[in-house]
């Protein structure tokens, strides 16, 4: 082999390296064997080997989420990336960075529907931001720093790229060394700048409401420091309460799945609402009633990094077409305007939302005071990792987030996510404690992947809240259908026993105090751990019982 040429696997591999990339996950295909091959004996850049390739890629999102660089996944084809596309649409409807690589059938046999052939860009292309294939090994370096850039810009997103598998074994020029890929920054233009300004002047009830995807540490930083200066109360969109502190006085709570009545009432009341990075989605607009479309009675200021995205549903009055960082920059800077007129109503908004918020404010629920431990206890930094189910609404309502990138939820509702991110936080933060949590439903989607952790030595602990149904269509049947119970009652495994197979710790709690020894005990031990809590099956969500 000449200096001078490289193998097309070899090639990848390098140009992951030269993009900072040290992780990727993945399944092993006999599609992609060049690329394995390549990453034989390399330090510095790791295969994390997966047990499904729906927990590979989620745990690729979560990886991203907490990088802020995209998430890398490999997988083969067919059923290998018909799996995988679960964590894809999660990274979509998050707006995470993330790149997922396909094994593909050889070149000459495209069009013939050979062995688990697909055709990758009608599959993704409601659910990418670009799908694409690499036929020519000598442009690999072009794609690759394309998709980074892909990913990265604007909203940011997934990308996927399918690899035939005869073209890995091409030899080719290699050319220059490529430059990193950085995340763009758009700054606001000063016209609309002054134009908010103007409005915040003018406002009497005005309201933040920060989320969307890829935020930075000294964006989340600037946040703070513009609601403390203009006095503003700061809201937070689906899954996105590690946006603010929860303990700043300017902190009053998130817009959740169900309508939560003290905030639903302030936006209502609202006059000028000011979004930063999020899409105005459905969860967050409870379906889009409030704010109505297409023009809300609210003043409307729509902070996003994509044009297309402002106006989609709620025409603005105001856009800022901005990266949430260079935005937050910009605002953290200006002087108060007029902080004292929005004292009362900021302070009124926090006190609704302790009240709320306060594990005295359910009766009858062993959940509650659980939860609160759980959050009383952990570090400050303590990440939370959690997937779809009615479990999640204590977890969001009785814990405190109070560091940048400390919850990775899916607001998507995927279920399954939570122990896949929990591998990929602690791939990527492996000093910070990390709690994956799940309900018996959710758990069992990606189970597996505790031979994951296990397997690449992580410490992290699992949480299943078990009442042996699932809970949230539970909910729903008893709501529309009362009485009428279909297809939500499974049967579990012993799931202590089920951790322990794995090598892992595990205990099971049935009440406060045998939770707080199981918590202490996995905190103590280390590595992997279960946590089985046992939930009163006539409990149904915070404060509601089935009868």
């Amino acid at each position: 082999m000449p200096d001078t040429q490289r193998r097309a696997a070899d090639h990848l591999v390098d140009l992951l390296v030269a993009q900072g990339t040290s992780h990727v996950f993945g399944v092993p295909g006999e599609s992609y064997l060049p690329v394995l091959d390549a990453l034989h004996g390399r330090g510095d850049i790791q295969f994390v080997t997966c047990r499904q390739e729906g927990g590979a890629a989620m745990a690729a999102d979560a990886h991203g989420r907490m990088t802020g660089r995209p998430g890398i996944c490999m997988v083969t084809r067919g059923p290998g990336a018909t799996n995988a596309s679960a964590g894809v649409h999660v990274a979509y409807q998050d707006s995470i960075p993330m790149i997922l690589f396909i094994g593909q059938v050889a070149r000459d046999m495209v069009e013939r529907e050979a062995f688990q052939e697909i055709d990758y860009r009608r599959m993704f292309g409601q659910m990418a931001k670009w799908v694409t294939q690499i036929d020519d090994a000598s442009r690999m370096q072009e794609y690759i720093s394309r998709a980074y850039r892909v990913a990265l810009s604007g909203r940011p997103g997934p990308v996927v790229i399918a690899l035939p598998e005869d073209m890995l074994y091409d030899m080719i020029d290699t050319p220059p060394a490529p430059r990193r890929v950085e995340a763009p920054r758009y700054q606001p233009a000063p016209d609309t700048l002054a134009a908010l300004q103007d409005a915040i002047a003018s406002a009497q009830r005005p309201l933040i409401m920060a989320g969307g995807g890829n935020w930075t540490e000294e964006g989340i930083a600037a946040l703070q420091r513009f609601a403390e200066v203009q006095g503003i109360p700061v809201t937070v969109s689906l899954r996105c309460q590690a946006l603010m502190n929860n303990d700043h006085a300017n902190y009053v709570g998130h817009f959740a799945v169900g309508k939560v009545p003290y905030l639903a009432e302030a936006l209502e009341d609202t006059d000028l609402l000011i979004a930063i990075g999020p899409r105005l989605g459905e969860m967050t607009t409870n379906g889009y009633t409030n704010p109505k479309p297409p023009v809300p009675k609210q003043r409307l200021a729509h902070v996003f990094p994509a044009p297309e995205e402002p106006g989609r549903v709620y025409e603005p009055e105001i856009t800022l077409i901005s990266d949430t960082e260079s935005f937050c920059r910009a605002v953290a800077e200006w002087p108060a305007i007029a902080p004292d007129r929005f004292q009362q109503r900021r302070e009124a908004l926090r006190s609704a939302y302790e009240a709320l918020n306060a594990a005295s404010s359910v009766n009858n629920d062993m959940l509650a005071p659980i939860y609160k431990h759980l959050s009383d206890t952990v570090p400050a930094d303590a990440i939370m990792t959690n997937g779809a189910g009615n479990y999640a609404a204590w977890l969001h309502r009785f814990h405190r987030y109070r560091t940048p990138r400390s919850q990775l939820a899916p607001t998507s509702g995927s279920m399954g996510y939570g122990l896949p991110a929990a591998i990929g936080a602690a791939v990527a933060a492996p000093g910070r404690e990390v709690y994956a949590l799940a309900g018996d439903g959710c758990f069992m989607m990606t189970c597996q992947e505790l031979a994951t952790a296990v397997h690449h030595g992580l410490r992290l602990t699992v949480i299943v809240v078990n009442n042996a149904r699932y809970g949230t269509i539970r909910v729903h049947q008893e709501r529309e259908f009362p009485g009428r119970v279909s297809g939500t009652e499974m049967i579990n495994p012993d799931f202590v026993a089920f951790a322990k197979s794995f090598g892992a710790g595990a205990a099971r709690a049935e009440d406060l105090d045998s939770f707080k020894t199981a918590l202490d005990d996995a905190r103590a031990r280390g590595g992997v751990n279960l946590i089985e809590v046992v939930q009163d099956r006539a409990l149904l969500a915070p404060g509601r019982r089935l009868d």
